[in-house]
């Protein structure tokens, strides 16, 4: 099903929305696509299947699981010491409170209510309650400058933003002057340090609510529809302005629906699933898995500690044992590293029994034989236990590529990690991988009711990957050309990824387009493979940047696996025990990125080559061969401007 440009580019007819066929006849025309706010869209709706189920607003799905799960634990935290839940009944009052707040302090239809600060319950209530509310619900990055908070609020016209602490209530006031809509500001933890109008803490926000009636908050409720607009996700923005993702009621109920089935989690009234929330809900990946996967089969959230990504997850994840856990690749690295630089100082005996049981478990996960029971007994259930995850058969990772080396780390422990494809665009996932569909370095297969397709493959298949379903969102607020950048004449979903199908229909990531290196020769040369396997060749890198746009023949910069500052996540010089470990065995003594870089250490700098040159003999061309590479003083970091964060 190919397409010109110009057949995306029809906006003289349709500024503001695609016209197609009408659902039914005489009804409005409804595109599916939009980029208004207040507007609806026409479902991507199957004849049968997962794709035929009933659209359902978030509502519609909360009152849902409230009448099967009413008495089971929705959310649990700690408070200090203390250990705090709330039910599925108190879950939806509660919300029903903060909607009934929202309307009193004047938040109109299709306005905004900003959350900014780590994950908390008061951050799901605001969350739902916006959109219980007849507003959209925005989640604002934390790591956000005051002025790329104003931004987000003023294309979304927040009404209301919802903030976690003082930090993040300075940004807000900093910018309070230029956001002509904004009529209250909410802080949920801590006291507030000063009174201000229209200042409220969590507590005062929640009483607003509690006495008024409910028949305004449910005509607005009963007006709502699956085909509107409920929740924005704002993209990075790495390349311009960020975007405001708009996704509908059906995008997010219909999108919990299909995953849980998808990788078989069980209801409530089965046996409840735990997750930990810790990953930055402005992300679409932490809404869908902690809010809606969670409420669609009855499971409990567990809120991790702020400081979860410094090193307290684990500690969760040892209280809570989740039955599923969602970890992004830098996260399965960080466990990596800790059991490598554990075992590094472990005793030969049990460093030499470690060794034996990781590789009879890897050998046998991948041949799915299973002859390693004593393997099992010695190491494998140990170390679940050490993680948190003895309960835990469902381990994922996503939203950005993660080494082989990683994946087959976990799998020799007996620890799969099912890796998943999707963006914001699709509501979170397009392609999961599960036990009984598992190939490694795969994204899987698609969520039932999901289609893929591949746009001018090449002669080995990859061509960028293109979505269709009810996943695919509504459009870019207020942006109709990116909207239509994006979406394809027939509406399919560009993803910008590169990818291709295996004979089995599994989905391999193996780039992306705008990455493409064009050399000077003219050939298009995809990075990522490249700087996979020089990281798999030379297990002391920790990134790998190709160069080779418009130049004669490609380079690398490459940089070493050193500690990184727990505070604030800034490289050091030092090398992990790992690193260490692996340079005594090339003859090398360095314990320091700078004994290394520039080529000072004769031992590593040949063990690189004698990797590149691996990487070398196996390219299919002269042109994808490294001619050039050099050991960079310090490793990339999102502190140093190096990396931007995952989307």
């Amino acid at each position: 099903m190919g397409f010109t440009r110009e057949s995306v580019l029809l906006s003289a007819q349709r500024p503001d929305s695609l016209s197609v066929a009408a659902a039914a006849v005489g009804a409005e025309p409804q595109g599916l696509w939009t980029s208004q706010g207040d507007a609806e869209v026409k479902l991507r709706m199957g004849e049968s299947g997962m794709a035929a189920e009933a659209p359902l607003t978030i509502h519609q799905m909360f009152t849902s699981a409230v009448e099967r799960f009413g008495g089971f634990t929705a959310l649990s935290w700690k408070d200090g010491e203390q250990m705090k839940t709330m039910n599925y009944e108190e879950y939806y009052q509660t919300c029903r409170t903060a909607a009934k707040s929202f309307l009193k302090l004047g938040l109109q239809r299709y306005h905004g209510v900003g959350i900014l600060g780590f994950n908390s319950v008061e951050w799901f209530i605001s969350d739902i309650g916006a959109i219980l509310a007849g507003g959209f619900a925005v989640g604002i990055y934390t790591t956000n400058s005051p002025e790329a908070c104003q931004y987000v609020a003023e294309n979304c016209k927040a009404n209301i933003i919802v903030v976690e602490n003082h930090k993040q209530l300075q940004k807000i006031l900093q910018v309070e002057d230029k956001l002509p809509h904004l009529k209250a500001i909410i802080q949920y933890k801590d006291a507030l340090k000063e009174k201000r109008p229209n200042l409220y803490s969590w507590a005062e926000f929640m009483e607003l609510g509690r006495d008024e009636p409910d028949a305004p908050l449910d005509a607005i409720i009963a007006s709502q529809k699956p085909n509107q607009c409920c929740t924005l996700i704002y993209t990075s923005g790495t390349t311009g302005q960020p975007k405001g993702v708009m996704l509908s009621h059906d995008n997010l109920t219909w999108t919990a629906l299909s995953t849980s089935r998808h990788v078989h989690l069980t209801e409530a009234t089965q046996a409840q699933e735990a997750v930990v929330s810790y990953l930055p809900l402005s992300h679409i990946a932490a809404q869908m898995v902690d809010i809606w996967v969670c409420m669609k089969v009855g499971g409990v959230t567990h809120f991790a500690q702020p400081d979860a990504l410094k090193g307290s997850l684990v500690n969760t994840l040892k209280e809570v044992r989740p039955t599923a856990f969602m970890g992004v690749p830098r996260v399965w690295e960080k466990m990596q590293e800790k059991m490598k630089s554990v075992g590094a100082k472990s005793s030969t005996v049990r460093r030499k029994v470690a060794a034996w049981a990781k590789d009879v478990g890897l050998q046998t996960n991948l041949t799915k034989m299973n002859h390693y029971h004593i393997a099992k007994k010695l190491v494998f259930k140990k170390v679940r236990k050490a993680l948190g995850l003895e309960r835990c058969n469902k381990c994922f990772t996503g939203a950005a590529p993660i080494t082989k080396d990683t994946l087959e780390f976990f799998l020799s422990l007996n620890i799969p990690l099912y890796e998943l494809f999707g963006m914001s665009e699709s509501s979170g996932p397009h392609t999961i991988s599960v036990p009984e569909a598992f190939k490694l370095t795969s994204c899987g297969k698609e969520i039932p009711g999901c289609k893929t397709k591949l746009l001018n493959p090449d002669e080995e298949g990859n061509g960028e990957i293109c979505l269709w379903g009810r996943h695919v969102f509504m459009g870019y607020l207020n942006m109709p050309d990116k909207t239509e950048e994006a979406l394809d004449a027939e509406g399919w979903l560009r993803s910008g990824d590169l990818g291709k199908h295996d004979h089995n229909g599994f989905l391999f990531i193996t780039g992306r387009i705008k990455e493409l290196i064009i050399t000077a020769g003219g050939e298009n040369i995809p990075p990522v493979p490249i700087e996979d396997a020089v990281k798999e060749h030379v297990p002391l890198i920790s990134n790998a940047m190709l160069i080779g746009d418009k130049r004669k023949f490609l380079s690398m910069l490459l940089t070493i696996k050193c500690q990184v500052n727990s505070e604030s996540g800034a490289p050091e010089d030092e090398l992990t025990p790992e690193v260490v470990e692996l340079c005594r065995k090339l003859g090398s003594t360095a314990t320091r990125v700078s004994e290394i870089c520039g080529g000072r250490d004769r031992a590593v700098h040949g063990a690189i080559q004698d990797g590149i040159n691996r990487v070398n003999d196996k390219a299919t061309s002269n042109a994808q061969r490294i001619q050039k590479w050099i050991v960079l003083d310090k490793d990339f970091s999102i502190v140093g401007g190096e990396l931007g964060e995952f989307n």
